[in-house]
């Protein structure tokens, strides 16, 4: 569940916008280590770790995904906390975030850890789960904000409008340009889903809409992709070598380059252009 804010750490802001929580925007999200083991062989590692910076200061959100109670995971948490705070001497946040209200509810604590006289640490996580995340079912609002949609996939995975948010979160992505981040994100919600009533949904939705995104499809749109990514390299290269040797190119020139879209013509011109004394020898027979 975590895997959405590490995909696009701006996450966070619009959901806490959509929250209404009082924290200021970011102008700088930094992914840091989550490897928080001690010297001793004892590995801990949280989910995601983030650093946000905003214009009036910097902070640390540590996100954790929980499907269940699990009494041991306070204990965690608090060390998480104390770890990255005397590491990195800046507040820290501990966002948890659940796909049932019951987990929810448990998560949100508050968790003393101490004597029960006099409990000197207390947990108050900010949770995100079906309570508060907004079920996104306009296929417009999932198209503009694709990060919200899918956590919203998640956090409801086990709720009765889980076909409505994963059929608009469906069309949203046919309506995405980006067919990565489109392929991405279906495989992040998978993962999110886990094995609830959702996750059945969602598998029978990619194998019926969302086929573009894998097998043959999903094949050949990355043989295009890198294809492309030769052809403008080529091109790039063409241009670099006259530029540098000083051979002014006609306009007429420089369009018929750009536009070329056949990988040996512009391999021919890259070998010409090595020698070429004028423009026209790049284009000769």
């Amino acid at each position: 569940m975590h895997r959405i804010f590490r995909h696009d750490p701006g996450t966070f802001a619009r959901v806490f916008h959509a929250l209404d929580l009082p924290f200021p925007d970011p102008i700088e999200v930094e992914h840091l280590s989550v490897d928080l083991t001690e010297i001793e062989p004892i590995e801990r590692r949280a989910d995601t770790v983030l650093r946000i910076v905003t214009a009036e200061s910097s902070f640390l959100l540590v996100i954790e995904a929980q499907n269940k109670k699990d009494d041991s995971r306070p204990g965690a948490w608090a060390y998480y906390l104390a770890f990255l705070h005397a590491k990195y001497g800046i507040p820290v946040v501990l966002v948890v975030v659940c796909r049932n209200r019951t987990t929810a509810t448990w998560a949100e604590g508050p968790h003393s850890i101490g004597h029960a006289t006099w409990p000197c640490v207390t947990l108050h996580p900010l949770v995100l789960g079906p309570h508060n995340v907004p079920a996104v079912t306009d296929v417009e609002t999932a198209a503009t904000d694709l990060p919200l949609a899918a956590l919203s996939a998640i956090t409801h995975a086990t709720r009765p409008e889980i076909g409505a948010i994963l059929e608009a979160l469906s069309a949203a992505l046919h309506l995405v340009g980006d067919h990565d981040d489109a392929q991405i994100y279906t495989e992040l919600v998978e993962l999110g889903l886990g094995r609830t009533r959702g996750a059945r949904i969602w598998r029978n939705l990619m194998s019926i809409d969302l086929s573009f995104f894998r097998g043959e499809t999903s094949q050949r749109l990355r043989e295009e992709g890198r294809e492309q990514g030769r052809i403008e390299g080529r091109v790039h290269d063409i241009l670099r070598i006259l530029q540098r040797r000083g051979i002014e190119l006609p306009p007429a020139a420089e369009a018929k380059i750009n536009a070329c879209r056949d990988l040996d013509e512009l391999d021919a011109w890259f070998d010409r252009a090595v020698d070429a004394r004028a423009a026209d020898d790049l284009f000769a027979d």
